[in-house]
């Protein structure tokens, strides 16, 4: 089955080549897709240097989608789920902090294994805020392996924003699909409220 990693990033330079340096390292995956969505600053180029660094076919090849405005991160993952041909797609945000190509391992196996249709990870012993988070709403995490057919489907998925997982979530609910929580430790994200500051 081939498999394509896609980051949704919005105003990331700071912070997605620490996420792309990991991806590279995971032999399961095929391609990698970052989507800018309409960054105002520079994480097209960030992503865009990271690629020319780690060139195919040493590495899985890093492309970067450009969107002229920003669609929201329903907007950017479907962007990105309809730019490849892979059977399973596996979406990464692109603040992460701790992640290990183990953990792309980890949440990618029952989908490859036909386990589950979706598998989800959630944060365990990254920081207590991040962990607390993902204990009270776990269907929250932008950490997901699927099959992109199940994910392309959704009706107005594209149109979701920021609501985008919880819209997925819904969906393999109603329809029954089998998915499963995979815990990963260490890992956290940096807070929206630490990028825009408490007041915004």
């Amino acid at each position: 089955m081939k498999v394509a990693a896609i980051v949704p990033a919005y105003n990331e330079a700071a912070r997605i080549q620490g996420v792309l340096s990991v991806l590279v390292q995971c032999p399961t995956l095929h391609e990698i897709l970052v989507v800018n969505d309409g960054s105002l600053d520079e994480t097209a180029d960030a992503a865009q240097r990271f690629a020319s660094e780690y060139p195919a076919p040493h590495y899985p090849p890093v492309r970067v989608i450009n969107l002229p405005v920003n669609r929201g991160k329903g907007g950017a993952m479907f962007a990105g789920a309809t730019a490849t041909d892979a059977d399973v797609i596996v979406f990464f945000d692109a603040d992460l902090i701790g992640l290990q190509p183990a953990h792309v391992e980890r949440i990618l196996k029952p989908v490859l294994e036909g386990e589950v249709a979706m598998s989800i990870g959630v944060f365990r012993g990254g920081r207590l805020s991040t962990d607390m988070a993902q204990i009270l709403v776990p269907y929250i995490s932008g950490q997901r392996a699927l099959l992109r057919e199940l994910f392309t489907e959704i009706p107005g998925i594209e149109r979701t924003r920021s609501g985008v997982e919880i819209a997925l979530t819904l969906h393999f609910k109603r329809n029954r699909y089998p998915a499963a929580m995979v815990v990963v430790e260490g890992v956290t994200h940096t807070m929206k409220e630490e990028k825009l500051g408490w007041a915004r």
